[in-house]
């Protein structure tokens, strides 16, 4: 079952996460990707693309095609990114029959809830990546530096406000997942409606070395980078990965 943001909350999606705030940590992963490949870089996958809020700054860098399982978040890619590809597919499965210089895979990959499923993203990933070419893997975080966590998410655009609160917890720290709750508030001044909504996402959790194995058993060269996370100047850890 989908988690309800992708689904019926599409429209309410640009207030919880704004393309505006994709610009910085997009800056470096096209500037880790460039430094790594290994042959000019023209075209980019993007798997788990989403709403597009990647695409709307990488695509003026790359031909971008953009691929989700969510219809609904495909459409709203469409409206941003009007000039890219779309396609609808599983990141587990999905084939295109061709390759490109440079993949993206963003924080889709935390729906990948055992090693199994992570693997088989990453091949997915692979076997579109060209010789040469370069694939950037962007966890949320590690089973390393998972910490509980809150956050109060407030936005507003046009007749509708959000207020919510983020809430990451592991019930059960002897296995490969955690849990984000999300409490939503919805309030749209054009037909006077507020709402309250509980959404629930079950999300993958790995060490960092369980991902250095599955990058590398997938016959990617693999290094790190640094991502800012936010305005204070944090930086977290990202995966730059070369096909040789």
């Amino acid at each position: 079952m989908q988690p309800l943001l992708y689904d019926e909350l599409v429209p309410w999606y640009r207030l919880v996460d704004p393309p505006r705030d994709h610009a910085p940590e997009v800056a470096s992963f096209v500037a880790a990707m460039e430094r790594a490949a290994r042959r000019p870089l023209e075209t980019a996958l993007e798997l788990g693309a989403g709403a597009g809020h990647n695409a709307v700054h990488m695509k003026r860098h790359f031909r971008c095609t953009l691929a989700d399982i969510s219809a609904p978040m495909l459409a709203l890619s469409r409206e941003l990114n009007p000039e890219c590809e779309h396609v609808r597919g599983d990141m587990r499965t999905l084939r295109l029959d061709r390759v490109f210089d440079a993949v993206l895979v963003h924080d889709a990959i935390m729906y990948m809830t055992s090693e199994l499923d992570l693997a088989a993203a990453v091949r997915t990933a692979f076997v579109h990546t060209a010789p040469g070419g370069v694939a950037v893997f962007a966890p949320d975080v590690y089973r390393e530096t998972f910490r509980d966590h809150t956050e109060l998410l407030s936005e507003d655009e046009g007749s509708r406000s959000i207020r919510a609160i983020e809430w990451m917890w592991d019930p059960d720290p002897s296995d490969d997942t955690f849990v984000t709750e999300y409490a939503f508030v919805l309030r749209d001044t054009s037909t006077n409606e507020v709402r309250a909504v509980h959404d629930r996402h079950v999300e993958g959790l790995f060490a960092r070395a369980t991902w250095r194995s599955v990058l590398a058993r997938a016959g990617y060269h693999v290094a790190t980078f640094a991502r800012p996370i936010d305005e204070e100047g944090a930086f977290d850890e990202c995966f730059v990965c070369v096909r040789p």
